[in-house]
């Protein structure tokens, strides 16, 4: 569980950072790669808000986990 947990906050920190901004963000710079595999920008931002509430959930729910069997 705590291998699971760290994976995710691992994962939402890479999520947030490449979510674009007022300024365009990170996904400015990998969106020409990008766009073959998710199709246009908006696309791609998209799929980084569902990921980023999906990693959310998973890091909520594994933290609830962990801090009940740590007593």
């Amino acid at each position: 569980m705590l291998v699971l947990h760290i994976l995710a906050v691992i994962a939402l920190i890479a999520v947030v950072i490449l979510q674009s901004g007022r300024s365009a963000g990170l996904s400015g710079a990998i969106a020409g790669g990008a766009e073959a595999f998710f199709g246009k920008r908006r696309g791609l931002d998209q799929f980084f808000e569902r990921m980023t509430v999906i990693l959310a959930v998973v890091f909520f729910l594994t933290s609830f986990v962990l801090g009940y069997f740590m007593d």
